[in-house]
């Protein structure tokens, strides 16, 4: 049996996932996994048993990443599940911010019918709010990942030239871009160019603040800038100053604070980029999956700590979490061997600090188990007996 610990509302589309060796609930207790959304996660105390943590979305920062890889906790994420919803909610931002829809529809519901009629008066005052099309024009974006890929084909669809960039761009990602989407080597490229600047990239040291007046200035006279990934990506200072300035049009931010909420050429709305059933029922599916075949097999996918892993295996399956340092290998295999066991197969992968090492044992013990977990580096060690 397993328990699974829900934070927030899940979907039923994932908790229905879990089959009859299964214990849902919110109010579980020293749970195997944990299936979370948006709950902040770094003041809570972990129990012993505690295997892997899922979010039910993209981001992880409500996580504490280095406290559960250091205590042999997998964590996974859900990437690509909510490209579609957000997708959607940056071209409606293209959209709004182009055409000052907002500002129109509020001036408009405050007519009344007075010396003018309130039809005269929508004639009479109509092009203050006239704004630009996007046919034609240019949409930079920042991270060509799920969601900046998706964002880059539609645009092109309704007749934008885009440009993109993004270090990490793999041979897959790029084969799902439509051919007329230029990519550039620097952002700098794609600040020049942009009429309109989406931005989709991680939340961290290398990226908070990217969007500042340093990078605003390397940008077109009138940019028209959208954030639906981290509000702390952009410096909210220097971006007011740059909508005082009229360096920039419009802002649309799916992370409104004090200083945005009501800011003037500022389009906020409440983090609604997943918020959709859709959205959240496939990130449910997803994470639940994901816990499943950890939990029962000690597959990884979609790991943001650890590597991802899947090996079949014929006798007994042995899963190590451990740091990944030089002689590692050496140091398990040794333990095997001592035991008189014989390994049949194996794989070992890292991600950064830390490795997942799978072996396939012929005559696992309790005493090699217990000499494994005491190994220098090692964090979690589980076994899948067949």
């Amino acid at each position: 049996m397993y328990t699974i610990q829900t934070m927030n509302k899940i979907s039923k589309a994932g908790t229905d996932r879990f089959g009859s060796n299964y214990t849902v609930a919110d109010t579980a207790e020293n749970p195997d996994a944990i299936l979370v959304r948006s709950a902040s996660l770094h003041e809570m105390s972990f129990g012993d048993n505690l295997k892997a943590i899922a979010r039910a979305g993209a981001g992880v920062n409500n996580i504490p990443l280095e406290r559960c890889s250091e205590e042999g906790i997998c964590v996974f994420n859900t990437p690509g599940a909510n490209a579609n919803a957000v997708k959607e909610l940056v071209l409606t931002g293209i959209l709004l911010s182009s055409r000052r829809i907002p500002e129109a529809m509020c001036w408009t519901s405050k007519l009344e019918d007075g010396e003018l009629s309130i039809g005269k008066q929508v004639e009479k005052g109509k092009s203050q709010f006239a704004g630009p099309e996007i046919k034609g024009k240019t949409l930079g974006i920042i991270g060509l990942g799920a969601i900046g890929a998706l964002v880059a084909n539609a645009a092109v669809a309704l007749g934008m030239q885009v440009v993109g960039t993004d270090p990490f761009l793999s041979v897959g990602a790029a084969l799902r871009l439509d051919p007329s989407v230029k990519v550039k080597k620097t952002q700098e490229d794609v600040f020049a160019e942009a009429d309109y600047l989406t931005i989709h990239v991680p939340y961290n040291n290398d990226t908070k603040g990217m969007i500042c007046k340093e990078t605003i200035a390397k940008m077109k006279d009138g940019v028209r800038i959208l954030n639906y990934a981290r509000g702390e990506l952009v410096n909210d200072d220097d971006m007011l100053e740059a909508l005082e300035n009229g360096k920039v049009s419009y802002y649309c931010t799916d992370f409104p604070n004090a200083k945005t909420a009501c800011a003037k050429h500022i389009i906020a709305t409440p983090h609604l980029g997943a918020s959709t059933p859709e959205s959240e029922e496939n990130c449910a599916r997803m994470a639940a999956d994901e816990l499943i075949a950890y939990l029962e097999n000690g597959d990884i996918c979609n790991s943001v700590n650890l590597p991802n892993a899947r090996l079949q295996t014929v006798y007994t399956k042995v899963c190590i979490i451990h740091r990944n340092v030089p002689a590692m290998i050496s140091a398990l295999t040794s333990v095997v061997g001592d035991a008189g066991a014989n390994i049949e197969n194996m794989l070992n992968t890292s991600k950064k600090d830390y490795a997942y090492t799978i072996l396939d044992i012929d005559g696992v013990t309790d005493a090699m188990v217990a000499a494994l977990k005491a190994v220098d580096g090692v964090l979690n060690v589980r076994i899948f007996a067949k």
